[in-house]
């Protein structure tokens, strides 16, 4: 069902229902009486293709959420909770251990993505697939994870056959990916369509490699931590503003601060806020200036070792939305 050059389907021309029957249609087709897994996220790509999974197979699709340890805060049991009021079995691993060996010592962007990948779909994914007999795995690309990666702008996780690898031959299985053809508007519309609350199918994106890629430099449990904090924080203080996605990032540098009259060598966290329809560009929300003030007040006093505040300024492009 994977197409090098899969042709857009916008929002505006999207039958949501229409798309969510033939999709499920197509997804019994190629499982045939098989066995496919997904891993959910929580974010509103993955979810949407839990949903069409689960139409098109039952209980013959196995969904699996994979803790990290680059998740917010809680985020792996709340997801698993609200799915299973909807009536999907979602099972929580834990791969925390995995995926902080994967990441130690890796300071490079590119690295650190590939790392998280390879962790994920080679180790992790490989096992369940061999556990659970499954041939096919059913994922949430997007057309612009596709546009992005193969326009060398970053390597996203979840593109494979797009820029020239065989997941078969490379992991064992092969992926499904029905919203190859939407970009993030039209999957909020399959999303709401498929009957996701909208605490789901209106949420913010989030990147595969999660809060690793919100951290420059080094990415390790003591640092995770600190930007799971920051993120609590502007998570509170952010939500109720019209915005298309929102972030704190923690950077590698140490700054001058001073505390208590002493010089005080800290952290600094940069947030982001943009104003988007589909992620192609972007442009900061002009946040109003009390609202900056207590996130900074906030970051500086409840973050440990934060000395410092910054708001980015620059546009997509030629900034990209998430920092690593």
């Amino acid at each position: 069902m994977t197409t090098v050059s899969a042709k857009e389907i916008t929002a505006d021309q999207l039958n949501p229902e229409q798309f969510i029957e033939e999709k499920a249609t197509e997804i019994a087709a190629a499982v045939g009486d098989g066995v496919a897994i997904n891993a959910l996220s929580g974010g509103v790509d993955s979810s949407a293709v839990t949903m069409l999974g689960h139409r098109a197979l039952g209980d013959r699709l196995k969904t699996y959420f994979v803790d990290n340890a680059l998740m917010r805060e809680g985020e792996p049991q709340q997801i698993v909770d609200i799915f299973a009021d909807l009536g999907v079995r979602v099972e929580l691993i834990d791969a925390r251990e995995e995926f902080l060996a994967a990441l130690e010592g890796l300071t490079d962007p590119e690295e650190k993505r590939e790392a998280v990948t390879q962790t994920f779909y080679k180790d992790i994914f490989a096992k369940l697939v061999r556990e659970s007999g499954a041939k096919y795995l059913l994922q949430g690309t997007i057309l612009t994870d596709v546009d992005e990666t193969v326009a060398g702008i970053k390597r996203q996780h979840n593109v494979f056959e797009q820029i020239g690898i065989d997941p078969e031959e490379a992991f064992g299985y092969q992926i499904i990916e029905p919203l190859i053809q939407l970009r993030k508007d039209g999957v909020r519309k399959v999303a709401q369509a498929s009957g996701l609350p909208e605490s789901i199918h209106n949420r913010m994106p989030f990147p595969g490699p999660a809060l690793a890629a919100r951290i420059i430099g080094a990415v390790t449990a003591e640092r995770l931590d600190l930007v799971r904090g920051a993120t609590v924080i502007l998570e509170t203080e952010l939500a109720g503003v019209d915005a298309f996605q929102y972030m704190a990032i923690l950077h590698d540098d140490r700054v001058t601060g001073m505390r208590d009259g002493e010089r005080d060598f800290g952290l600094q966290i940069e947030v982001r806020c943009w104003d988007s329809v589909d992620a192609r560009t972007a442009t900061p929300t002009r946040l109003p200036w009390e609202t900056l003030e207590k996130l900074s007040a906030r970051l500086v006093n409840e973050v440990p070792g934060v000395v410092s505040v910054t708001y980015n300024l620059a546009t997509k492009p030629p900034s990209t939305m998430e920092v690593v």
